[in-house]
C-alpha cells in the first residue's frame, strides 16, 4: 500500500542511471510535497489546474504525456502483450517510439 508520491522517490533515483540528462519532470498534485522534489537533482514541477477551472480542460504539459501514451498504444505489442522483463519492455518501447518518429519524418510537408 504505497502512495504514488512515496513511490516516485525510488523511481526518480533509479532513473538517473539510465537518464542522467533529464533535468525536469512534470507531475500532478498527487506528487506535491518536499520528498519527491528533493529526491534527486531532477526538478519536479507540479502542474496545477487554474483556480477558475470548472470541468475538463487540456493542460499543455500534461498533454505531452497523454499523447506519448496514445502514440505507443498504437503499437499492438505494447497495448495487448505485457512483457516478462523490464529489458524487453524497454526494447519494445524504443521500437514504438522509433516507428512514431519514422512516420513523422516520412510525412509529406
Amino acid at each position: 500500500d504505497v502512495q504514488d508520491r512515496d513511490g516516485a522517490i525510488p523511481v526518480l533515483r533509479l532513473s538517473r542511471k539510465s537518464f542522467p540528462f533529464v533535468a525536469k519532470a512534470f507531475a500532478d498534485m498527487g506528487y506535491s510535497g518536499d520528498r519527491p522534489q528533493n529526491a534527486t537533482l531532477v526538478d519536479v514541477e507540479i502542474v496545477r489546474k487554474p483556480k477558475d477551472q470548472v470541468g475538463f480542460a487540456v493542460h499543455p504539459k500534461r498533454w505531452v504525456v497523454e499523447r506519448f501514451f496514445a502514440w505507443i498504444s498504437r503499437n499492438r505489442r505494447l497495448w495487448k502483450d505485457p512483457e516478462a522483463t523490464i529489458k524487453s519492455a524497454k526494447a519494445f518501447l524504443y521500437a514504438a517510439s522509433i516507428m512514431t518518429l519514422v512516420r513523422r519524418i516520412a510525412r509529406p510537408s
